[in-house]
Formats: C-alpha cells, structure tokens, sequence
C-alpha cells in the first residue's frame, strides 16, 4: 500500500494588535481673537520611540460634508515643524510633553475660518495603528450681555440703592433724635431757670 505522509499540525498565535489610543476634547468653543490650547494626549502598548510622531491636520467646516481637504496644522518628530504655509502658519505652537503622553498644540489669534475639525494623530513605532482624535471647533463672537447678565446687574444694582437710601433714612433719624434731645434738655432748662428766679412784686 501505498505510504502517505501528512504535514504537520500548524500551531498559530494570535497576538493582540499594537495600536495607539488618542484622546481629546469632542467639541470646544472659544472667543474670536483669543489663544487656544487643544489638548490631545495619548497611551500606548510599547515604551516611547525615538521615533514618534504627532500630527495635527485640520477640516474646514464648510468642506466637512464634502469631499476631504485637510490642511496641515502642525508635525512632530523628535522636535516640532514649523509650517511654511498655509492658513496656521506662525500662529501654532507646541505646548505638549512626549514623556507625559501630551501632544497638546495652542493655535493664537483665533479667527471665524477656524471653525471645522482638527485631528490629532499619533504614531509610536511599532504603534502606528489606533485611533485618530477629533475636536471640533466652533468660534463665537465676544461674549455680549445677555437677558440673564442684564437683570443680575438690574437686581444687584437696586440692592445697592436700596442700601444707600436705608443708611441715608438712619442718619437722617438719628439727626433728627439728636435734634429733639437738644432742643428738649434746651426748653427744660429754660424752665428751670424760669422757676429759680423770684416773682416780680
């Protein structure tokens, strides 16, 4: 009979999958013309490489329903990237601390075109799969007075006059008391000098 030979039995291994996990802030507002820290930290399965990289990239928010056109924001790789161009050149800096898992930037003189989705992503060799963080930025306007703001300095504004006009009221009674005291020990004394003296004939 014929002898068959079979191949071995194959042992496989499944390892877990190295991946980086990115966290930030889902949504931030902040005032039009102010300076902006968007933190972004991460974790990861291996000690940190020489090798690291962060990058932040941005999306419009007029362009984010449609087809995808990032802009560069900002790049890390054992030292920070200053852009040449583009709409964040010199007004992003690096506010982060590798050894801390902080790969936070801060973006200066915030304007309305910012308005959109910045990314952070990091990448930690052999970690360079994992999540990609997202905050969404909205600029407002300077803050104005509200209703609210409104009838707080309203009420605190009568508790203050009321105040003044119970102090005034006080002084003024207690003015008026030291006048009535005065003028009453001023008539008994009158009449005491009036009864002490003799009766004319």
């Amino acid at each position: 009979a014929e002898e068959r030979h079979f191949p071995p039995n194959k042992v496989y291994s499944l390892w877990p999958a190295a991946a980086v996990e990115v966290y930030t802030s889902k949504e931030v507002d902040a005032v039009n013309g102010t300076n902006l820290r968007l933190k972004c930290t991460f974790s990861s399965s291996n000690p940190i490489s020489q090798h690291l990289s962060v990058t932040w990239n941005f999306q419009p928010e007029d362009l984010m329903t449609g087809p995808t056109q990032l802009s560069s924001v900002f790049y890390y790789l054992k030292e920070p990237y200053k852009l040449s161009a583009g709409r964040f050149k010199e007004r992003v800096t690096w506010d982060g601390n590798i050894e801390r898992n902080d790969v936070s930037i801060v973006i200066w003189n915030l304007q309305p075109t910012d308005n959109g989705t910045f990314t952070c992503q990091v990448k930690n060799p052999p970690d360079v799969d994992g999540t990609i963080g997202e905050v969404r930025l909205r600029v407002v306007q300077k803050v104005h007075f509200s209703e609210i703001h409104f009838l707080a300095v309203a009420i605190g504004s009568a508790c203050v006059l009321m105040i003044i006009v119970v102090t005034v009221v006080i002084i003024c009674r207690h003015h008026q008391k030291k006048a009535q005291e005065k003028r009453i020990k001023v008539a008994d004394t009158e009449l005491e000098e009036k009864e002490a003296s003799p009766l004319e004939d």
